[in-house]
């Protein structure tokens, strides 16, 4: 069989002619396999992180985040329900004076007082008071055998019978005189004798009585002539005995004191002041002061003393307040403290219910809007009468909250651990 001859025109009319319908297929297919692989790497792409959901997601919490950063943590809007609990005011001003606090003990009153001591040498016999008793002026406190009294006692009946020899021989002389027996001259001579014996006799009662005899004593003593060695030691006034000093049996020198009395229907209040507050202190002014042990008792009265001098070892001016005492309620050496007040200066106020105690500082919710409140720090002085003088941090004309800021802070503070366990 002859070879068949192929002709090359239609060898290039076959290559270049459409494909037939198989070939086309095998196109789509192919394809189609393409795209698949393509996705399949998009897919894989999105998983490890650069997917277009979790990144919207992602952007989206962090624009919630730096909102909430943003958002002012002091500031806080009220329900209608806490609004109601809410009382909105202005601060005002007030007439405050300018205070100083400082402690104070209660002292007796030097005045009343009475130190009662034995006036000679003698030893106790007889003890007849004990501390914290009432006693009365002239009542026995205690009694001392004593040696020197009995020599002044001798002294005194010497004295006695020299003024009575005395008297006597004067009557005499007289006497011998109008008989003329005697000249005038005689007469003075005795006179002057009696006048001396007179003196020393009058000093011997003197005596005595510095020694602590009563004047009855002495009598009773010129009467019967019998000398009684024992002194007894009696109250120079009417008042409490604040402590004895002396014991059974203990031998007591002269001036040495036995008891301490004081009349403690009126006391002292006695305070110390600090020299830089002392500058403005006078008699007069006006002063409040607190026993702790008597909390139910409001002292107030005016200075009635000032020291002239600053005492070198503290460096404080004593001053003292005179306090009525009539239940003897106070007692010497109590605690107290006590406020004294300057001149009155116009300042600034706000309620003590109004400060919210927040890291160590106070602070005050004030008015932003309607139901909007800010907390702001402010800087309180002194207290008076339920308000405090506001130094920095509010100004008249702002509006605060004077009562309820204690339910609002805590509010505050629920929202905004709420909001950090959400975020």
């Amino acid at each position: 069989m002859p070879p068949i001859r192929r002709n090359a025109n239609t060898d290039m009319k076959n290559t270049n002619s459409t494909p037939s319908s198989p070939a086309r297929a095998g196109i789509h297919l192919i394809a189609l396999v393409f795209l698949a692989a393509g996705g399949a790497a998009v897919t894989g792409c999105n998983r490890s992180g650069a997917s277009s959901a979790p990144v919207s997601e992602s952007v989206s919490q962090s624009a919630a985040g730096a909102t909430a950063q943003a958002a002012d943590p002091l500031a806080i809007s009220a329900e209608p329900g806490l609004m109601q609990r809410l009382r909105i005011e202005e601060p005002c001003w007030s007439q405050v004076g300018a205070r100083v606090t400082v402690s104070a003990h209660v002292s007796v009153d030097e005045t009343r007082v009475a130190r009662v001591g034995s006036p000679v040498m003698g030893r106790v016999v007889e003890l007849a008071v004990q501390p914290g008793q009432e006693v009365k002026h002239g009542q026995p406190l205690a009694a001392l055998h004593s040696t020197a009294l009995s020599d002044a006692q001798l002294s005194f009946l010497r004295a006695l019978s020299r003024k009575q020899v005395d008297e006597r021989a004067v009557e005499r002389a007289r006497t011998l005189l109008d008989a003329g027996v005697i000249g005038s001259v005689e007469l003075h001579r005795r006179e002057a004798e009696l006048a001396q014996s007179k003196a020393e006799f009058d000093a011997s009662h003197d005596q005595l009585e510095l020694l602590g005899m009563s004047t009855a004593a002495v009598d009773q003593l010129e009467k019967t002539r019998q000398i009684n060695s024992v002194l007894r030691v009696s109250a120079g006034m009417d008042g409490t005995v604040l402590e004895r000093k002396v014991t059974l049996g203990q031998v007591v020198q002269a001036s040495e004191g036995v008891c301490d009395i004081a009349d403690l229907s009126r006391v002292w209040l006695v305070a110390d002041v600090p020299e830089q507050s002392a500058g403005h202190l006078k008699v007069g002014q006006q002063v409040r002061a607190v026993v702790p042990a008597l909390p139910d008792r409001e002292i107030a009265g005016r200075l009635s003393f000032v020291s002239a001098t600053v005492n070198p070892a503290t460096h404080t001016v004593q001053v003292r307040l005179e306090v009525p005492n009539p239940d003897r309620k106070l007692k010497p050496s109590m605690l107290a403290t006590m406020v004294l007040e300057d001149h009155p200066e116009k300042r600034v106020v706000i309620p003590a219910a109004a400060l919210v105690r927040e890291e160590n500082s106070e602070h005050v919710f004030v008015q932003q809007e309607t139901n909007r409140f800010v907390l702001r720090k402010v800087t309180v002085g002194q207290e008076t009468d339920g308000d405090r003088v506001a130094v920095e941090g509010v100004q008249p004309g702002e509006k605060i909250i004077t009562n309820g800021a204690f339910h609002l802070n805590n509010e505050r503070r629920r929202r905004a651990t709420r909001g950090n366990e959400g975020a």
